[in-house]
């Protein structure tokens, strides 16, 4: 399979995972539900900073998207003309101002010792609130921490995410 077939179906499963209702449209809604699904797979508290942390980046996410692609009920055609358009053609600088906050706001959750990183147990408890197991997410950290420090960084997981979403990698970062 070409890179470009991969990053496709990549965004093609993203947009099958965000369209929560089902109705073949992804609307504010569903990143609404996203978000409460997150802070309920984390047991995190719904009115504390890190949830309004992340209901301001996956809203701003939603926001950005809608307005490239037009409407606010991106269908899967506008979701991917959007997600290439303000992401993936922008490389890494597309992912990393993009997706670097929604990414971050999800750390905000998952770092738990309030280090600013994600320690191998962290991840275990991430990649379990997402459908995976411990061994996925072990060889998933492994992957991902390429300087070495033990930890992950917002860096690290933004390139992973990037990397992943370009067909780079098949770290299975959005669960099951």
């Amino acid at each position: 399979m070409s890179v470009a077939v991969k990053a496709n179906d990549r965004l093609e499963e993203r947009f099958n995972l965000w369209d929560h209702n089902g109705n073949g449209v992804i609307e504010r809604s569903d990143f609404e539900q996203e978000i409460q699904n997150i802070l309920d797979r984390f047991g995190a508290d719904a009115s504390g900073p890190g949830a309004a942390g992340l209901r301001a980046a996956y809203l701003g996410l939603f926001d950005r998207l809608a307005r490239a692609a037009g409407t606010e009920q991106m269908d899967k055609e506008a979701f991917l003309r959007a997600a290439e358009s303000e992401i993936v053609s922008r490389g890494n600088a597309g992912f990393a101002e993009v997706l670097q906050p929604t990414i971050q706001a999800i750390m905000g959750i998952a770092d738990t010792d309030g280090s600013g990183q994600i320690s191998p147990d962290e991840m275990e408890r991430w990649f379990a609130a997402i459908g995976l197991n411990a061994d996925q997410a072990a060889e998933a950290f492994r992957q991902i921490d390429t300087d070495g420090s033990g930890s992950l960084s917002v860096g690290e997981l933004v390139a992973a995410v990037r990397d992943y979403h370009l067909g780079k990698n098949d770290i299975p970062l959005l669960g099951v």
